[in-house]
């Protein structure tokens, strides 16, 4: 009689795989959760880490503090055996491990697409984890401290000009940050520069700003982004990014904005994992590369493998309400295996709606039947951030940073550092000088 404990192996500590843990607290499972970083990261508050409001721990909790008495694992999972049932995880000290595996949920997210364009990516960081975020930070509040110093006009003026690409939540969110940033939060607070000419430009080939929510909402949110000073620039697309400016191709031809400071906001693909699991299981993927699953979330032909969240081709947006159901749906399937009990129903999303600020007391809610914008959009939206932020001591503390900087003028985390600034080109130069060990070589 086999008496060994099923072994349930989640990828990634994210909306999905966070809410997947949870709900197998009580299943009679080993549960091995491996993740890149020791933190689960609320995402859709990171912007407000760029933009000074918050501290990156208020919104990003420790897994283990989270989830007590697991077995956590820092590390990428770079591959998966599924003859052999073992995932091949890249450690921090650039060695390889394997780690079996009964039941597999992956829930890896996605990564930041430039569209082919990676050159991109040196002059206009995305905002993806706590490293871009205090990277971004960094770069709008040197970019603040740099025009102060400067006395050409012309290059003050590219030290006061940002350029965010993409109008999805991220780059509107971000874009009217910016603006309060230079119009009210940092008002009177430099002598040479005069913070009030600052330019910010929100640019995407889309017709409307937030696409995925209703049209009247995105009339609401783009309104109020040109109240805050926000130049919106729709159907034009990026050709090139520069040290120096960006390079776009409009209706009437290519134009160019000299810009010292850019962020990238656009697009998202499924990260490498995906297309490792694809080739070894003979799954098929979208456009995106994501893994087009069962109706149960499953991999085809390889029921013990679920997918969730971003790595998906179900159809469903890209937002944390998919991910935290599906992680929750794939651990109730594998506890009624476990217990003897028949299949249960498809995975059905209960779509609870989306979600944006464009200012303080200002945002836009798509909920179903209710289209809230506004100040009373900005309350839901405040109401559902601090429900779903992990930790009472963070709920805390987050709803006091939050008193400071929309009712007075405050930014709490406004530390800008060189080493921020550079610190992800760095980190690149380190991962390229280790040499992972080879994976075959664990299983001598």
């Amino acid at each position: 009689m086999n008496t060994r404990e099923h072994r349930v192996v989640i990828v990634g500590a994210g909306f999905g795989g966070l809410f997947a843990a949870k709900a197998l607290g009580k299943v009679p499972a080993r549960v091995t959760v491996i993740n890149g970083t020791t933190y689960h990261l609320f995402e859709p508050l990171l912007y407000q880490v760029a933009a000074g409001i918050l501290s990156e721990g208020e919104v990003a909790p420790p897994i283990r503090e989270i989830l007590p008495g697991r077995d956590i694992r820092l590390g990428w999972v770079t591959d998966v055996d599924v003859a052999a049932r073992t995932v091949v995880v890249s450690s921090p000290d650039g060695r390889e491990r394997l780690v079996p595996y009964d039941s597999l949920v992956v829930a890896a997210g996605a990564s930041n697409s430039y569209f082919g364009n990676e050159r991109f990516a040196e002059h206009a960081p995305a905002l993806k984890n706590i490293d871009d975020a205090l990277e971004v930070r960094s770069r709008i509040f040197h970019a603040f401290e740099m025009a102060e110093l400067e006395e050409d006009p012309e290059r003050r003026r590219q030290w006061l000009t940002f350029v965010l690409v993409g109008a999805g939540p991220t780059g509107v969110e971000l874009a009217g940050q910016i603006a309060e940033l230079a119009h009210r939060a940092l008002k009177g607070q430099y002598r040479r520069a005069d913070l009030a000419s600052t330019r910010v430009v929100l640019v995407d080939a889309v017709d409307r700003v937030l696409p995925a929510f209703d049209q009247h909402l995105s009339a609401a949110a783009r309104k109020q982004l040109r109240r805050l000073g926000v130049e919106v620039r729709l159907g034009t697309r990026v050709t090139d990014v520069d040290a120096y400016g960006v390079k776009m191709e409009t209706a009437e031809g290519e134009e160019r904005i000299e810009a010292y400071t850019k962020f990238w906001a656009a697009g998202v693909a499924a990260p490498a994992l995906a297309a490792r699991i694809a080739a070894a299981t003979g799954a098929p993927t979208d456009r995106a590369g994501r893994i087009r699953v069962e109706p149960d979330l499953t991999v085809p032909g390889h029921p013990e493998i679920f997918v969730v969240g971003d790595m998906a081709a179900t159809g469903l947006p890209g937002v944390a309400q998919v991910a935290m159901q599906g992680g929750a749906y794939a651990a109730r399937t594998i506890a009624r295996r476990l217990a003897g009990k028949p299949a249960g129903k498809p995975f059905k999303y209960f779509d609870k709606g989306n979600m944006a600020t464009i200012s303080r007391f200002s945002a836009v809610a798509d909920m179903g039947p209710l289209h809230l914008s506004g100040l009373v959009g900005w309350l839901g939206w405040l109401g559902v951030h601090l429900f779903y932020l992990v930790g009472f001591k963070n709920k805390v503390t987050t709803l006091l940073h939050w008193l400071i900087s929309f009712l007075g003028r405050g930014r709490a985390e406004r530390i800008s550092t060189t080493q921020q600034i550079h610190a992800r080109t760095a980190l690149q130069l380190v991962r390229e000088q280790v040499t992972p060990g080879r994976a075959e070589e664990l299983h001598r």
